[in-house]
């Protein structure tokens, strides 16, 4: 059906001006199945003025009609004929009403009904009238945006910029999420980890929360500048802003936390500080001088309040007389940001206290100076002790978290104020270019404290906001055989740092500096969870997991899904016996999709119960078992290559939560089971889409090296295959066999079934189906010899199924048939099974790929890994104890181990409430087969 040139004119995809370019540009709008239909990129050639939100409220533009462009934040659908849609601007947010009026500018139904299916965070040109909102019997004004007193008649949509796929989550979760760190406890309020933010950084970024934290932290950064820009040391001395090399030939201070990289055939260090270039600077006669630059730190903590690569605000400068000319400038400083950031970010203040609600930060116009020592005796005259340590607290000792916090509030209740400094620093809690305290202080601090003081003080100072320490300065050592003497106590060599030693051998004036941390204070200035959160981009040890293990080629180019092409739509398939088609051209075949791309886990979607849901963009596949109580079973990854695993994970889900129907029935809604095979799904799955995992099972792999596999050098395994070779027994492999063997093979498939159904219920994810996709099989056949019979009959039977390149092969089934050395056999024959799985093991080892995989067995506990704990975690434990204990699950995997395989976890992971009693029997019953 094709709509009227009116409705062309309504929605679809503009040219500024309202024209179309050509016929295919018009046609844009067209009612097919595409969830973004109508969506295009726009080209500006002049055209109404566009609006900010914010000026929307003016009296003169009540009744008015209006232009802007803005993302969709969320939709919400009414009716059929009502559908409200709130539009975002960075920080702003309006309403907008979509719903038929009288001519001549009425939505179409067609229209709303189009509209009311863009994905959030789509990016629109919206021409609607201003009015005054219809409010609810009791309500005075809209919530839930930023403005709150008008709204907008919707008269025209048009997709500038479309979502290629579903996000991970929406902006309107992340923003109306209250507790950004801890879940909830009604399992509908929307939930999204610290790690989903970070793995889906850019949506996280657009949020209320984010979008104000960046502009609070470049207001931090602006006044930094600012305030130093202006301020003339003595009246006589500007301080420059300079720009120094992150590159440099030695370590600053400890080896031990600097990255080191190789550097044309050298080594070289990324620069824990701009330290060194700016003392460089000093005695290069600048005066005074500061940076904001990246400062990298090689310390493997995984903490909340450290990273790997942060911005420093850094300073140096000449002293007159002591070192606390600087710690006065520090302090200026700022004092002049905590201003800016209150008086200039007022808004956006107020904005992160919805999520972290933390009193503003107060700090005196004369800040307290504390002598360390001071402070550990506060902390000991109050009682207080270190639970990690349970150690006296020691003068000569730098301060633990812990002590930090709490001398923090110790300062709060005496003084009143989240702003302080430590002054006169151990010797031992300082770097090797502190300059020691003089004389008169030294015996100061000692007639006051004694000999608790436990050695010397230095020049140098901490500047703590709400507890923690946020910069660290003092003055520097500039006499050049002192300097040497310091680096040799230290065992810092020299090399790599003749230049920086040259500034203090050819004379350099006394100095001082300081380094502050920018996300530490802007973590602490908002009172954020997490220091992650106060990095743009944050880097930490986890940060640059390796890539994927690449693809060594694939065996079916034509069935390559990053050539295949682009398209839409949504089909579900049968797994083995159809080719689906696209609009122009079929899908390439599943079977040809587990050979290039495929893990064992994947081979079993060529089973009957399993359906196939194909994604048009990329050719790739998703396999699943719908359950009667509305849940989906996902097992494996998806088939495509690993770059584009996370785009279609995303549009399968999306399709799963509409319930959409393909070719097949429609399956569940919102509610979804996986059994992931690889930790890449539990990242994609755990992190991008804030997903519970847990692991009990493990996928058994062999890595085959040369001709002999190592499971030859098991006692047991070595004895059994002599007894099988002394009853005669014979390994035969087949691509291709005599109908007479199948049908024997057959035959004694039905026997083993019926052994099986004797014993009861097992857990098992496919059906034994051995000719099925023969082509990427090869088939181990150990025969034994009949009595008074010149025949031989299988007594063992192992398949091999071909894997993508990265797996290699999978051992599909391992038969061990019932012995035929009696009228009624009901136990294996001895070492068949050990001789037809050798026979299997060398013949992968000729191939020269030496990868083989058993498939998944039950491991020897469960585990959980994200988001699982507690009262749940004892209950699953439990039940998979009994389940185990009852069928004997490790009983595959101690075999296997037998073999030489190890294991390599995989994880059950479930959308965040999906795994309550339902959910738990979904899984059950598609695992447990009576027969």
């Amino acid at each position: 059906m094709r709509e009227s040139e009116e409705e062309r004119n309504a929605y679809g995809e503009v040219d500024w001006d309202g024209d179309y370019d050509d016929e295919e540009q018009r046609d844009a709008g067209r009612d097919d199945d595409d969830d973004d239909e109508g969506g295009g990129k726009g080209r500006r050639r002049g055209g109404p003025t566009l609006q900010k939100i914010p000026t929307l409220s003016s009296p003169s533009l009540l009744h008015q009609p209006i232009h802007i462009i803005a993302r969709i934040h969320t939709i919400r659908a009414v009716s059929s004929s009502l559908v409200f849609i709130v539009f975002r601007q960075q920080l702003d947010s309006i309403q907008g009403v979509l719903s038929p009026t009288p001519p001549p500018s009425s939505p179409t139904p067609h229209m709303i009904h189009w509209a009311s299916r863009l994905h959030p965070e789509t990016i629109v040109h919206v021409k609607a009238i201003v009015q005054k909102p219809n409010l609810p019997k009791g309500g005075d004004r809209i919530e839930g945006t930023s403005v709150h007193d008008v709204e907008l008649r919707i008269l025209e949509l048009h997709v500038l910029s479309r979502v290629a796929e579903p996000v991970p989550f929406t902006v309107y979760d992340a923003d109306i999420n209250s507790d950004a760190h801890e879940p909830h406890p009604n399992p509908l309020t929307p939930y999204i980890p610290s790690r989903s933010r970070i793995a889906s950084r850019i949506i996280h970024l657009r949020s209320l929360t984010a979008q104000s934290t960046f502009r609070i932290q470049s207001t931090i950064t602006t006044a930094f500048r600012a305030h130093l820009a202006d301020l003339e040391y003595l009246h006589t001395t500007p301080l420059l802003e300079i720009h120094t090399p992150k590159l440099q030939g030695g370590a600053s201070e400890s080896g031990a936390s600097v990255f080191k990289l190789k550097y044309f055939g050298r080594t070289a260090f990324l620069a824990q500080s701009p330290q060194l270039f700016k003392q460089m600077s000093i005695a290069a006669d600048f005066g005074g001088v500061y940076e904001v630059g990246p400062v990298f730190r090689a310390e493997n903590s995984n903490t909340k309040r450290h990273l790997t690569e942060y911005t420093g605000l850094d300073l140096e400068m000449v002293i007159k007389q002591d070192y606390h000319e600087v710690m006065l400038v520090v302090d200026s400083v700022l004092k002049a940001i905590f201003s800016s950031v209150y008086t200039k970010r007022r808004r956006e203040v107020d904005v992160i206290k919805a999520q972290f609600p933390v009193p503003d930060l107060v700090w005196l116009p004369k800040t307290p100076v504390i002598a360390f020592a001071d402070g550990i005796q506060m902390l000991i005259d109050s009682g207080w002790t270190d639970p990690s340590s349970q150690q006296p607290l020691l003068k000569n000792q730098d301060l633990s978290t812990r002590a930090e916090i709490q001398l923090g509030k110790l300062i709060k209740q005496k003084y009143n104020t989240d702003y302080y400094i430590l002054d006169l620093f151990p010797k031992s809690a300082r770097p090797f270019y502190t300059m020691p305290a003089s004389a008169k202080v030294q015996r100061r601090m000692e007639e006051r404290h004694g000999e608790s003081l436990g050695g010397l003080v230095t020049s140098s100072f901490d500047i703590f906001v709400r507890g923690q320490e946020i910069t660290t300065g003092g003055q520097r050592i500039h006499d050049y055989g002192m300097l040497v003497d310091a680096m040799a106590e230290n065992d810092i060599s020299a090399r790599g740092l003749e230049e920086y030693l040259d500034g203090f051998r050819w004379g350099a004036p006394p100095h001082a500096g300081a380094g502050i941390g920018l996300e530490r204070l802007l973590m602490l200035i908002l009172g954020l969870d997490d220091i992650r959160n106060a990095s743009m981009y944050p880097r930490d040890p986890k940060s640059l997991p390796e890539p994927p293990k690449a693809l060594e080629g694939i065996r079916h180019p034509e069935a390559d899904t990053l050539v295949w092409g682009t398209g839409v739509g949504r089909i579900l398939s049968s797994p083995f016996l159809s080719s689906p088609s696209s609009r122009s051209r079929s899908l390439p075949p599943v079977p040809s999709l587990i050979a290039n791309y495929g893990d064992a886990a994947n081979t079993s979607w060529l089973d009957d119960r399993y359906l196939v849901w194909r994604d048009v963009r990329t050719g790739g596949a998703v396999g699943f078992v719908p359950s009667s109580s509305g849940f989906a079973i996902i097992v494996g990854d998806p088939l495509c290559d690993k770059s584009q695993t996370a785009g279609v994970v995303a549009r399968f889900l999306a399709w799963l939560g509409r319930g959409e129907k393909g070719k097949g029935k429609e399956k569940g809604k919102d509610k979804d089971k996986g059994n992931i095979k690889s930790t890449l799904r539990d990242s994609v799955l755990g992190s991008r889409l804030g997903w519970s995992s847990f692991t009990c099972i493990a996928e058994s792999r062999v890595e085959l090296e040369g001709e002999v596999p190592g499971a030859l050098d098991d006692k047991e395994v070595g004895r059994k295959i002599r007894k099988a070779e002394s009853e005669g027994i014979e390994v035969g492999v087949w691509a291709a066999m005599s109908l007479h063997l199948k049908h024997q093979i057959d035959d004694r498939i039905k026997e083993w079934r019926e052994g099986r159904r004797k014993k009861g219920g097992q857990v098992r994810l496919t059906e034994v189906e051995v000719w099925r996709d023969s082509i990427h099989r090869q088939y181990f056949v150990a025969l034994a010899p009949r009595k008074r019979v010149d025949d031989k009959i299988p007594v063992a039977l192992v398949v091999l199924h071909q894997l993508s390149p990265m797996y290699g092969f999978q051992v599909k089934y391992a038969l061990d048939f019932p012995s035929s050395s009696s009228s009624t056999p009901t136990t294996p024959t001895t070492g068949a099974i050990e001789s037809a799985l050798t026979t299997a093991m060398h013949s992968v080892a000729s191939t020269g790929s030496g990868r083989l995989t058993f498939g998944t067995s039950a491991t020897s506990r469960l585990t959980p890994t994200r988001g699982v704990g507690g009262v749940r975690v004892k209950i699953l434990g439990h039940a998979y104890e009994a389940i185990s204990e009852r069928m004997a699950l490790r009983g595959k995997g101690e075999f296997r181990k037998k073999m030489g395989a190890e294991e390599e976890e995989v994880y059950v992971c479930y959308p965040r409430g999906g795994l309550g009693t339902r959910g738990a029997k979904a899984v059950l019953d598609f695992c447990v087969a009576e027969s």
